[in-house]
């Protein structure tokens, strides 16, 4: 074990109130591409870019297009929790997780086992309809064709934010609560670029933060450890006590 890993073991081991936040790079070692990487969504070609295809006003203006879209490069039914997921659920059950805040909308970390998962950006398990609120669940958007319809005719969207869209509320109030009471924040799997999300490590008061990305963020120079190596190689490694 290397001396970064040695000291995030210890950290770990003395830390009662550990909060997770993670993006992307947390999921891909599950099969699902992030947006920025050489293989991501924004290096390959379509007729829009995925940015403006991924916004409110695309939905509204071009439904069609978006969800041909949504379905062919969004949902991955066969994606399985990989070892960041599982360790970080272990955590919890440990009773030294307190929380998981994800910029991910692919719910890995609850297919893993963890309960109290805070999504910034929803989910593509939950569906609901525009006209009537009806729900509805992941596996009817995936074999839906076209505008996915309501049976009151009304437009099914996924519960995910858009481009030009606000983030929920109550779920960055009650992220900024954990991240402001953790005495060890491990910040894992993101660039560190997308903001307001981005911005939440600057609710931590700490002076453990941990940042684990194969590349170097703007945040690399006020972390207390960085390790540059896979997300989930990192965390799988870890043992609790």
């Amino acid at each position: 074990m290397n001396k970064s890993l040695s000291t995030l073991q210890t950290w770990v081991h003395e830390s009662e109130n550990i909060v997770f936040f993670g993006g992307a790079g947390v999921s891909t070692e599950s099969g699902i591409p992030d947006f920025r990487s050489v293989d991501g969504l924004y290096n390959q070609k379509y007729a829009y870019p995925p940015e403006v295809i991924l916004s409110h006003s695309f939905f509204v203006q071009n439904p069609g297009e978006f969800y041909r879209f949504y379905r062919d490069k969004i949902l991955y039914p066969n994606a399985k929790p990989n070892a960041a997921h599982l360790k970080l659920a272990e955590l919890e059950q440990a009773g030294k997780l307190k929380a998981v805040v994800t910029q991910n909308i692919d719910n890995l970390h609850q297919m893993a086992g963890s309960q109290n998962v805070l999504e910034l950006h929803g989910s593509v398990y939950r569906n609901y309809c525009l006209q009537c609120g009806k729900k509805y669940e992941f596996q009817f958007m995936l074999e839906s064709t076209g505008v996915p319809r309501c049976t009151c005719g009304g437009i099914v969207r996924p519960d995910v934010v858009l481009y030009e869209e606000g983030l929920d509320t109550d779920v960055l109030n009650r992220s900024i609560g954990y991240i402001t009471q953790a005495d060890l924040l491990m910040v894992g799997g993101t660039s560190l670029a997308v903001y307001p999300a981005a911005g939440l490590i600057n609710y931590y008061r700490g002076k453990r933060l941990v940042l684990i990305n194969k590349s170097s963020t703007s945040f690399d120079s006020q972390a207390d450890l960085v390790i540059h190596d896979s997300i989930g190689k990192v965390l799988g490694q870890l043992t609790i006590e």
